[in-house]
């Protein structure tokens, strides 16, 4: 009698829990309010898909910090990807959603990963299509480096090793029902 292989199913390992997330947020959150003393100048925008939960917590935690409001939006980057001839004939479109100024402003995208640094660029190359603001920076939730193009988050949740095979799994709350990360081992 031979046994049948069955392929193994992929080993993830926990990187943030429910409550890890939520400090990891928190401290970037602080880490913004000590750069950006005028928070009615900052405008906060995330990259759809991930990016606008996170987006809109991190507004959220510095509205409790400072008292005040802070602008956030959406950018879907889908057309703007230099991968677009690969990533199908018909893309799904998200929304982007900007309805205020983002001149002279601070503008702090947010991503939940950042990996080559091509979501970026192409978040930066739509961004300034509604304007030019003063200062552009960067806040994600895990840095797990392999960097393709020059780019560098502001603001860090957590810092990851991994290797370029690896998949990390974000899992939030307004789209999966939980919060945690975790690393997919290919």
């Amino acid at each position: 009698m031979s046994r049948v292989k069955r392929p193994m199913a992929p080993k993830e390992t926990p990187v943030l829990t429910g409550k890890a997330v939520t400090a990891a947020i928190g401290s970037m959150a602080k880490a913004i309010q000590a750069d950006q003393r005028d928070a009615t100048n900052v405008a906060i925008v995330g990259i759809q898909s991930r990016g606008v939960p996170l987006a809109a917590r991190l507004a959220a935690a510095l509205r409790r910090n400072t008292g005040k409001k802070v602008d956030v939006g959406s950018l879907d980057i889908t057309l703007y990807r230099d991968d677009l001839s690969t990533v199908g004939t018909r893309p799904v479109l998200k929304a982007t959603n900007i309805p205020f100024s983002i001149d002279a402003r601070t503008v702090i995208l947010v991503d939940d990963v950042l990996f080559t640094g091509r979501t970026i660029r192409a978040a930066l190359d739509e961004l300034v299509d509604f304007g030019r603001p003063s200062r552009i920076a960067l806040a994600v939730l895990i840095d797990r480096g392999h960097r393709e193009l020059p780019i560098q988050a502001d603001y860090i949740g957590k810092t990851v090793k991994t290797t370029r095979a690896d998949m990390v799994d974000v899992r939030l709350v307004e789209m999966d029902g939980k919060d945690e990360v975790v690393v997919v081992k290919r």
